[in-house]
């Protein structure tokens, strides 16, 4: 009988240990998302995820859908009483030196941290949702074909050289004064490695480097790249880019100035790290790499 008893137990812990595991997987599927930034924005929605969600920065553009949902405030001045209002069930926050979860998970709010710095992040992100969210199917095919794009533009390249370029993300209006460059161990860093280019100020301290005239000059770049005006702009009318193009003028021994090689950008595209990396990287390697992306 003993023996029964103990042939029945086994049974019946082996037909539970199923369940038990299923129990501990299965978690609560959000169904109400605040983004706090325009990138976290674009990976729920290229995700699948925008009827979820309920509350977005002010500075949340894309999709165009997201322009009527509820404002939250921005990345570093979350307004926590509208969040509140919102009744979230999942918060997702950049993390950075100056923002993280605390102050949401002090007023009892559920959060997930990702960071958004490097392209790798982007995939990391796109995981941590899928598996916040119940949808890790969406974020392999997400991630694949992400991956899958970059390489296209990779192989695109072939053994093209790498074409020197400046990459300004801040100046003062109106002149060249207070440039504030692309450095190393940045997004845009990768982004203008991936598209084909060099960047000149690769070997500096910081992520983005306030940057003098005279360096900019003895450092020769093939291409400048000027989003320092429009950074929350997406588009620039022909005559004010002739007139930014014209600051570069006074500095002719400079190849970009001297081959006309010096565009004005204006699109947030640039600066949201997320999905649309790859029209990022397919767009600077059009202004890099002309020859090879008509």
């Amino acid at each position: 009988m003993s023996g029964e008893r103990s042939t029945m137990l086994r049974r019946q812990l082996l037909a539970f240990t199923p369940l038990l595991a299923f129990a501990q997987q299965t978690k609560p599927i959000p169904k109400r998302i605040v983004s706090t930034a325009p990138g976290i924005t674009e990976i729920l929605f290229a995700m699948g995820l925008g009827s979820s969600v309920v509350g977005v920065t002010q500075y949340c553009k894309y999709p165009a859908s997201v322009t009527k949902l509820p404002k939250v405030g921005t990345w570093m001045a979350p307004n926590m009483e509208v969040i509140l209002s919102l009744r979230p069930d999942l918060v997702v926050v950049q993390q950075t030196a100056i923002q993280n979860s605390a102050k949401f998970e002090g007023v009892g709010l559920k959060t997930l941290d990702v960071r958004l710095d490097r392209i790798a992040d982007i995939f990391t992100t796109v995981r941590a949702i899928g598996d916040s969210a119940g949808v890790q199917d969406r974020a392999t095919r997400l991630t694949s074909e992400i991956q899958g794009q970059l390489q296209d533009v990779k192989r695109r390249l072939g053994n093209a050289r790498p074409t020197p370029a400046l990459f300004v993300v801040g100046r003062n209006p109106g002149s060249l004064e207070g440039v504030i460059a692309v450095g190393p161990l940045s997004y845009l860093d990768e982004v203008i490695s991936a598209a084909g280019g060099k960047n000149i100020l690769g070997d500096a301290r910081v992520p983005y480097v306030k940057v003098v005239q005279e360096e900019i000059v003895s450092r020769n770049p093939e291409v400048i790249i000027d989003m320092g005006e429009h950074a929350d702009a997406n588009a620039i009318s022909t005559a004010q880019a002739q007139s930014e193009i014209g600051l570069w003028g006074r500095y002719p021994t400079i190849p970009a100035v001297r081959n006309k090689r010096v565009h004005i950008v204006a699109s947030e595209l640039f600066v949201v790290p997320g999905p649309r990396v790859v029209e990022c990287a397919r767009r600077l390697a059009a202004l890099l790499h002309p020859e090879l992306f008509q």
